[in-house]
């Protein structure tokens, strides 16, 4: 099946891209693409040529599919067809409706004119993957719109109406109504009126005090980079437009810089977060075209914290939300802090009053659960206890009407033992937020033995109405998240109890990337929520061992922020984690008592202790089919506990690393520790031993 369509309409040939869903730039549609040009072009009756998209999309870029495999580069790949489509000797008009991005638009610029709709968004959005483009975007566009509008489109890589150009060489015309009637008007106005053929690539770049912008961008650059070498690289390949003899020697300095960021771990990372977020939304054994329910009406148990945040995030798709709490003076607590969010939001001039005022006509307060009996889902967002749960799904089963989703906001709790409490285990779902919950993106989706597939396409369905990263767990202590940071919260504690200082270990962990440390982790989120799932553990997994430190603080009331104390201390209205000589002195006491010669440990040492722990567990998670792929387990790590984005998560950092050297190391710390932990995982020895990763194939 070819992927354009091609047609004559007088003497104008028409090339239609027809590779849904986003016209990516596949080696079969650059095939077709020529193949089309080639006839048009052969045609003595072709007097003009337009290469036009679907009304939704010109050109998405880059075929995903194609992402590291030959067929990327196989010819014609994208810079050739482009240099042969730029030379034809036919006016050629791409007209450009939708999104044009990354190759898209390229391609774009290969033709003598453009035209596009107002309202179409363009975009070189290449340095999001790490990278630059690749086929002379960086050197036609500032031909097109100047240096510092092309730099800023290309060094930050965001979407922007093609409104925004009009009146540029960018295009020759903006219009309205239908696209390709327009196309036709303007190809034979461009043959009537004999107009020149117009290369970009002879255009030449007007741009007084060019080396002054451009430094000033850099600075500025740099100062927001951060570990990414992408940014600063487009902005150089722009320079080189400016400033090089030739245009073929600005190409050149472009496709070394394409080659040298393809080759980089920021890039890799970059590019395996995307595949990953697009994987991570599959399930394999649930078609596309499973039933969905229709989600009207969410309620919400619980006007905390994060049951106010759960609720946010359907009021911001317009989904009507009631939440329920036991006192009316909680309820008004939990209404007000809502409000007062979305008041800040107004004041910053984030949020109209409109939107304001719909958002707050959506939400209704109750204190009777018989008001939950119109929703389509109902979200639990209360302590974790398994009898507090019980409570609340037997509630709910009596309440709620057949086919409404029951879900369960649980962070450990065995989901399926949730679902014996109701009579429709089917309609039982786990839905994971992160606190704060209107904030922060990953939502892990539990999938309990019973729940059926139209509840888990709906779910998953409604997760992406609401801006969430869904990501399926099985069913298991703690899931996937909460599974892997209490081994990386163990092996920390390990490292207190040998020598180290929390503040010295979080340090560690920053500068390889985390966000925050483990330590100051704990804190934010409450030394109490871990305490009180240890003294769970300590009776259902007694043979893992955790360091008696924590609870010690616990029992002084140390909880962390909340209480102004914790592995730090607090100050009234701030949130800095200042180090706490007391706990310096308790951490001595401690080793004393039992009986542990505290030693020096390096840097190196904590963060392979930490970040290894999370690479075994998430290893014996896929082998379990806990999660279904190891990039799952990365997509959970980079969206709901700051792992550092450069390095991809720690499925993929334990690929850069190599296999062997994590195996070869775990089985080191087995050795000096007799943490049965530190046996590397079966899936780790056996990808190894076969030459294999953890992300690949």
């Amino acid at each position: 099946m070819s992927s354009t369509t091609y047609a004559l309409s007088g003497s104008t040939a028409v090339i239609t891209f027809n590779s849904p869903p986003v016209n990516g730039m596949s080696y079969e549609l650059r095939s077709s693409i020529l193949a089309d040009f080639d006839k048009a072009t052969a045609d003595p009756a072709v007097s003009a040529i337009v290469m036009i998209g679907s009304e939704k999309v010109f050109s998405g870029g880059a075929d995903i599919k194609e992402f590291g495999s030959p067929k990327a580069f196989a010819e014609p790949n994208l810079p050739t067809l482009i240099g042969i489509l730029e030379n034809s000797k036919k006016p050629l008009i791409a007209a450009i409706g939708g999104t044009c991005m990354g190759g898209g638009l390229e391609l774009a610029l290969s033709a003598h004119f453009r035209i596009a709709t107002a309202t179409a968004q363009i975009a070189l959005p290449e340095v999001k993957l790490g990278l630059l483009p690749g086929a002379g975007g960086t050197q036609r566009l500032p031909r097109l719109i100047g240096v510092e509008y092309a730099t800023n489109l290309i060094a930050k890589g965001d979407p922007v109406p093609a409104g925004l150009f009009q009146g540029t060489p960018l295009f020759d015309e903006v219009v309205q109504g239908d696209l390709l009637v327009a196309a036709l008007a303007f190809a034979e106005k461009v043959v009537t009126e004999k107009r020149p053929l117009k290369r970009v690539r002879d255009t030449r770049i007007k741009y007084p005090n060019h080396e002054l912008f451009l430094n000033w961008a850099k600075t500025m650059v740099k100062g927001m980079a951060g570990p990414f070498p992408a940014p600063i690289k487009c902005i150089e390949a722009v320079s080189a437009a400016v400033t090089s003899k030739s245009f073929e020697e600005g190409m050149k300095f472009e496709r070394d810089a394409f080659a040298q960021l393809m080759m980089t771990s920021e890039s890799r990372a970059l590019r395996h977060l995307f595949m990953a977020e697009r994987a991570a939304s599959k399930i394999a054994d649930i078609p596309d075209d499973t039933p969905t329910r229709k989600i009207e009406r969410v309620g919400v148990i619980g006007a905390g914290t994060m049951g106010g945040g759960i609720a946010m995030n359907f009021l911001n798709a317009g989904i009507a939300v009631t939440i329920l709490e036991m006192k009316q003076e909680a309820l008004d607590k939990g209404i007000g802090i809502i409000r007062k969010n979305y008041e800040g939001t107004l004041k910053k001039g984030k949020l109209t009053q409109d939107k304001f005022d719909k958002r707050m006509g959506l939400l209704t307060g109750t204190l009777d659960y018989a008001n939950l009996a119109s929703c389509d889902l109902v979200i639990e967002a209360v302590f974790e206890d398994m009898g507090v749960k019980q409570q609340v799904f037997s509630k709910l089963d009596e309440v709620c009407k057949p086919g409404c989703i029951l879900a369960s906001n649980t962070s450990t709790l065995d989901l399926n033992k949730v679902a014996e409490f109701t009579k429709r285990p089917e309609d039982v779902v786990g839905l994971h937020f992160f606190s704060p919950a209107n904030v922060m993106k990953l939502l892990e989706i539990v999938r309990g033995a019973k729940t059926s597939k139209e509840v888990m396409a709906t779910v998953m369905q409604i997760g992406k109405k609401i801006k969430k990263i869904c990501v399926v767990s099985g069913v298991c202590d703690g899931f996937i998240g909460n599974r892997m940071v209490d081994h990386y919260g163990r092996m920390a504690g390990s490292l207190l109890d040998e020598g180290a200082t929390p503040w010295q270990v979080d340090k560690a962990l920053e500068k390889f990337g985390m966000v925050m440390g483990i330590f100051r982790m704990s804190d934010l989120a409450g030394g109490d929520i871990g305490w009180h799932i240890r003294k769970r553990r300590y009776i259902e997994a007694p043979e893992v061992k955790y360091s008696g430190f924590a609870d010690k603080l616990c029992e002084l009331g140390r909880f962390g922020q909340k209480t102004g104390k914790g592995y730090y201390l607090y100050q009234e209205g701030r949130r800095d984690a200042i180090p706490d000589p007391e706990v310096e002195k308790m951490l001595e006491d401690y080793r004393k008592e039992k009986g542990i010669v505290p030693r020096k440990i390096s840097d190196e040492e904590i963060v392979e202790r930490c970040i290894f722990a999370l690479i075994n567990e998430g290893a014996r998670i896929v082998e379990e089919g806990i999660a279904a792929r190891a990039s799952d387990i990365d997509m959970v790590y980079l969206t709901g506990y700051g792992f550092p984005m450069h390095r991809g998560g720690p499925m993929l950092y334990a690929d850069e690393v190599g296999l062997y050297t994590v195996a070869r190391r775990m089985q080191s710390f087995a050795d000096a520790t007799g943490d049965k932990f530190w046996e590397p995982a079966k899936l780790i020895v056996e990808r190894a031993a076969a030459g294999k990763q953890l992300t690949g194939k």
